[in-house]
């Protein structure tokens, strides 16, 4: 038998095929499944079994690779920026248990496409945190109306921004857990930001500053330095993936593109962007289904995100006891998230977890509002509910880019879910009273 090729090929046995002609030789350490037709021996037989196994080897540990480098330099830095919207909301409700009680939310998805996804969430983190180092100073809410108005389009397309961008790096089946990363990394981050809170409300009246002022100017300044760490640590999308320092190889970039493209057909740079291209999506029904999805879902994460400081002081509990208490249920919720992901990704069915979820968050919220005479019971309800909320962020978002396909079509998608979204927000800020 002839030697394979030295230079790329690992050993194998070099077989005829059936017509007598020599097979191609093959990349193995590049992921290529090969399997030709033969007709030979059984040490032919055992030696290209070992090649099949030793690709299959080869692209199951590259798959790892990638997905453990795309999960450490965009999961991460995901679920800090996503988190500051929530911030932004527990901020608020902190405030309005001690001295203080608007959403507003914009977006401008597209954007990001054009100018790459560094420059993009840099610039929007950088003036989110400017904006809420202002409110510190606000003395009239006419000024903190107009602010409220400035960091809703700030912040308006970081949400569908990083559901975007994931949806670029991540085959269907590995979506929802990825999501269930940025909404955990999202709710932790919030939930600490509470006890932070917290330790702020002991600084009322220092440097002649009230503590909802040092709550804004505490998570400004950390906002505004994330922005600049942002900028060198957010990877651009997977065919600028060379633009990212100190992240993917040319061979490990290449195979993303590959697997994204096996899986959906639309990795790689997308057509130029034309009118038809950003109004066509709007003839989907799945557009107007999931965008009436994520507006419901907002209306009650906004009302809990908001009001969950105000419905702990209506149960009895002190102004600092209120905003301590609101860590816990957002430290609970990253349970049924990671579960909820694991078993939709495993079973390929997103609805069924969905409608699970949504089942919790009708009894959670029929604990707090109905339940009278038990605090214990109502705060349970609290924590139900926004578990099952935060476990719901997934997987629509899951859903949502499972079945849209087209990098135009999902930009475009990803925008007008955001909108809806927005509006489930303000319709949510009036659910509570």
């Amino acid at each position: 038998m002839d030697s394979p090729t030295p230079t790329k090929t690992p050993k194998a046995a070099q077989v005829l095929l059936a017509d007598g002609t020599e097979p191609e030789p093959e990349v193995f350490n590049h992921g290529v499944d090969h399997r030709p037709a033969l007709n030979g021996s059984d040490d032919d037989d055992t030696n290209l079994r070992d090649g099949a196994a030793l690709a299959e080897n080869s692209t199951v540990h590259l798959d790892r690779r990638v997905r453990l480098k795309i999960d450490h330099r965009l999961c991460t830095i995901a679920g800090i920026l996503c988190a500051m919207d929530l911030i932004d909301g527990s901020i608020m409700s902190s405030a309005s248990a001690t001295s203080m009680p608007a959403y507003l939310g914009l977006t401008g998805n597209l954007i990001m496409r054009l100018v790459g996804a560094p420059l993009f969430f840099t610039t929007s983190t950088v003036a989110f945190g400017l904006i809420t180092l202002c409110m510190a100073y606000v003395t009239t809410w006419r000024q903190m109306l107009a602010l409220r108005f400035l960091m809703g389009m700030a912040m308006a397309g970081i949400y569908p921004g990083l559901t975007y961008l994931l949806s670029a790096w991540y085959t269907r089946r590995e979506m929802q857990l990825r999501f269930a990363y940025l909404q955990s990394g999202q709710v932790i981050i919030v939930a600490t930001g509470s006890i932070v809170n917290y330790g702020l409300t002991f600084l009322d009246k220092q440097q002649g500053l009230r503590d909802w002022q040092w709550m804004f100017i505490v998570q400004g300044a950390i906002s505004m330095f994330l922005g600049l760490v942002t900028y060198f640590w957010i990877p651009d999308f997977p065919e600028n993936a060379s633009r990212t320092s100190l992240f993917l190889s040319p061979q490990e970039a290449a195979h993303v593109l590959r697997r994204i493209d096996e899986d959906r057909k639309d990795a790689g740079a997308p057509e130029p962007l034309t009118a038809r291209a950003v109004l066509e999506p709007f003839l989907d029904p799945k557009l107007h289904a999931f965008s009436l999805l994520f507006f419901l879902q907002n209306v009650v994460s906004t009302a809990l995100s908001y009001f969950i400081p105000t419905i702990l002081l209506g149960m009895g509990f002190t102004s600092a006891d209120s905003i301590l208490l609101y860590a816990p249920p957002y430290y609970y919720a990253v349970i049924p998230a990671i579960i909820s992901a694991l078993v939709a990704d495993r079973l390929a069915a997103r609805a069924p977890v969905v409608v699970f979820n949504a089942v919790c968050l009708i009894a959670g919220m029929a604990m707090v509002g109905f339940v009278h005479g038990n605090v214990a019971a109502r705060y349970v309800g609290v924590m139900l509910a926004t578990g099952a909320y935060v476990s719901n962020w997934a997987g629509p978002n899951a859903y949502q880019t499972s079945n849209v396909t087209g990098q135009w079509k999902r930009a475009t998608v990803a925008a007008a879910v955001s909108a809806m979204n927005a509006l489930g927000g303000i319709a949510g800020s009036y659910i509570l009273r």
